[in-house]
């Protein structure tokens, strides 16, 4: 299982922090090719699906994503029940000095790619994700 950790420090107080993190769509806005929505629920409770819909034309997998634990506005697990893409990923906000820490971590294990491909898929997820967290922390007003 692929397996990467991003940590980073925001201006922002940890209850900004979670609603942009928790702004699910807008992680679709820097992943190319997807479109992020919550399908089941809110999108704000255990039980809630969100779906990434990755496609270039025809081709496409769907990443569903069922929140697991939430404790608002400091950590939320989500698991990765997809057919293409399975595992977890965990977002953790702390107060730190006048700001937050943001940590998201993913394990991923990519349907029929041998394991010898993890330290790839890690390297991917951490460029792409390190984009995405960035665009959700940037301190222009998040829009829902």
């Amino acid at each position: 299982m692929a397996r990467f950790e991003l940590t980073r420090r925001s201006p922002l107080p940890p209850a900004d922090c979670w609603a942009r993190l928790t702004a699910w769509p807008r992680h679709g806005d820097r992943v190319p090719f997807t479109r992020v929505s919550v399908v089941r629920g809110t999108g704000r409770q255990p039980g809630d699906v969100i779906l990434a819909r990755t496609a270039l034309g025809p081709l496409g997998f769907d990443d569903p994503m069922e929140l697991v634990a939430l404790a608002e506005p400091a950590h939320c697990r989500l698991a990765k029940r997809g057919r293409v893409v399975r595992g977890s990923a965990e977002l953790r906000i702390r107060a730190a000095g006048t700001g937050s820490e943001v940590v998201w971590a993913e394990e991923l294990r990519i349907t029929g790619l041998p394991r010898l491909f993890d330290p790839a898929v890690a390297l991917a997820g951490r460029l792409v994700f390190g984009r995405v967290l960035d665009h959700l922390l940037a301190t222009a007003p998040a829009t829902r």
